[in-house]
C-alpha cells in the first residue's frame, strides 16, 4: 500500500530531479529552490518553488519542467505555485549542488553568515584563490564572471545571496 507520505516523498524525488535551465549540472533540488510537494487530491498536487532571485526568467520554466515529468508519472492537475518568502539563499544550495557546479567549472558561493572565513573566490579551475572581478555579472544575474590571475582561466563565481 502507497501511503501519501510514500507518494509526496516519490513526487519530490520526481520534481527535484529536474535539472535547473539555466545551470543543467544541478538540479532543482541541489540548488535549493524545490520548496514542497503537497498532494491535494487524487490527481492533484501542488509544488511551490521559490526562485534565486525575485523576477528569475527561469521560474517558468521550471514550472513547466516540473509540470511534464509530474504529468508524465500520471499526475493530471499539477499546480506550481512561486514562494517569495522565506526569500531563497545561496546556503540552500546542497553540498552535492556545490560540488557539481565546481566540477562543472563555476566557482560556488561561499557559505554566508556572520563572519566570513575566506574573503576570496577559489577558482575551480586550479583552485588559487587569486581570481579577480571582471564583471558583476554573468550568463545570469545570479553569477558575477571572474578570472584567475594563476592559470589566467575565466569562470562563473555563483554570487553569494
Amino acid at each position: 500500500m502507497v501511503t501519501t507520505t510514500t507518494l509526496e516523498a516519490e513526487l519530490r524525488r520526481l520534481a527535484g530531479a529536474v535539472p535547473d535551465p539555466e545551470l543543467p549540472v544541478v538540479t532543482l533540488e541541489e540548488l535549493g529552490v524545490l520548496r514542497r510537494v503537497e498532494i491535494l487530491g487524487p490527481g492533484r498536487v501542488e509544488v511551490e518553488l521559490t526562485p534565486t532571485y525575485t523576477g528569475c526568467p527561469a521560474i517558468e520554466s521550471m514550472s513547466s519542467d516540473i509540470e511534464r515529468v509530474l504529468h508524465d508519472h500520471g499526475i493530471p492537475d499539477v499546480s506550481v505555485r512561486t514562494v517569495l518568502s522565506p526569500a531563497w539563499s545561496t546556503d540552500d544550495i546542497s553540498d552535492e549542488g556545490r560540488r557539481k557546479l565546481a566540477e562543472f567549472g563555476i566557482a560556488p558561493p561561499r557559505p554566508t553568515g556572520p563572519v566570513a572565513l575566506a574573503l576570496s573566490i577559489r577558482c575551480p579551475h586550479c583552485g588559487s584563490t587569486d581570481t579577480e572581478l571582471l564583471s558583476r555579472f554573468s550568463s545570469t544575474a545570479c553569477k558575477a564572471l571572474r578570472r584567475c590571475a594563476t592559470c589566467h582561466e575565466p569562470f562563473d563565481h555563483f554570487k553569494e545571496l
